[in-house]
């Protein structure tokens, strides 16, 4: 159902009270649950507004009493719509039984560029396995993940001291002076290695984009390990953040990590590791601030050493600046 008829239709769905809940002899095979005990599951949701979508939450009972007074809700994106709040089932479900709720959610028109999708379904109920309450997440994404890191680049953080104006990693004007990382052995495309990890340093000419400032970018990364390793340094004092690993079989993890201010915080600060210092900086009017150390830094965050990343999500903080990234073993 498109557009037209959006509020008759869920004001209609609302009145619809418990009745849309039906016996399901199995959980749909594509969702998952996300935790052990009883299981909370959803279908697939018609992610191709705008229109009305029907989604289905299907509960089965895992333990061996059997499970009453269940209520299912169902929620999706902040400002999406979705009726009914809440549904009922009367009587109880045996060992090994499952229910449907049927929602309705109002999806909008889609928008450019990447985007994940979460759906979240909780169950409510007395019996089953006595946790008195149960979860289950869905996630579905729209749009691809930039190819690379390279690809991600949105900012000029190295510049050369005979032109210093395209430089502005600090949101003032200032920069890493190329010639003095390269005094520090960070030259244009040079291997680095760090916390297990082999990352390249970018290999693009000085003065134009070579770093990402972190806004929620998701980057495709390959590979199999223990650990992500984030190449990098931090502005101000609050370049933290959480970093989503996605992985080839649909699941993913997340972790925080840190980097200290380029110039001033402990080299330690947030857990990170320090990895080159250069000597000064570059300003709008030339190279300066001799005998003050700007430096670069190494984070990590754990992995599923058993699943093969596929694309990473960079934490929503423009202070955190990559350069790189690598999965280590």
């Amino acid at each position: 159902m498109r557009r037209t008829g959006f509020a008759t239709t869920l004001r209609a769905v609302a009145a619809a009270g418990a009745l849309l809940l039906v016996p399901a002899p199995a959980v749909a095979a594509d969702a998952r649950p996300a935790a052990a005990g009883t299981e909370v599951t959803i279908s697939p949701v018609d992610l191709q507004g705008p229109a009305i979508s029907a989604v289905k939450v299907t509960v089965k009972n895992t333990a061996p009493e059997r499970l009453r007074s269940l209520k299912v809700s169902f929620a999706g994106p902040v400002g999406w719509a979705v009726q009914p709040g809440e549904r009922s089932v009367d009587g109880s479900l045996a060992q090994g039984q499952s229910a449907q709720a049927e929602f309705r959610i109002q999806v909008p028109e889609p928008r450019a560029g990447f985007r994940i999708r979460t759906f979240t379904a909780t169950a409510t109920y007395r019996g089953g396995d006595g946790a008195g309450s149960a979860t289950g997440t869905r996630t579905q994404r729209t749009g691809e993940p930039v190819a690379n890191i390279v690809a991600a680049y949105n900012a000029v953080a190295i510049t050369d001291e005979s032109n210093t104006a395209p430089g502005n990693y600090d949101g003032e004007g200032n920069s890493f002076s190329a010639q003095k990382l390269a005094d520090a052995g960070l030259t244009r495309g040079a291997e680095v290695t760090a916390l297990g990890a082999k990352l390249r340093w970018p290999d693009v000419p000085s003065g134009t984009k070579d770093n990402v400032s972190s806004a929620g970018q998701a980057v495709a990364l390959a590979g199999k390990g223990s650990k992500l390793v984030f190449l990098g340094s931090g502005v101000g004092s609050g370049a933290t953040g959480s970093a989503t690993v996605f992985y080839e079989d649909g699941t993913s993890t997340s972790g925080s990590f840190g980097f200290p201010n380029w110039s001033f915080d402990p080299p330690n600060a947030h857990g990170a590791t320090l990895v080159a210092s250069s000597n000064g900086r570059n300003r709008p009017s030339g190279y300066g601030n001799a005998g003050i150390a700007y430096r670069i830094f190494a984070h990590s965050i754990p992995l599923d050493p058993a699943k093969e990343v596929e694309f990473v999500v960079m934490p929503a903080n423009a202070n955190v600046h990559v350069f790189d990234m690598a999965v280590a073993p």
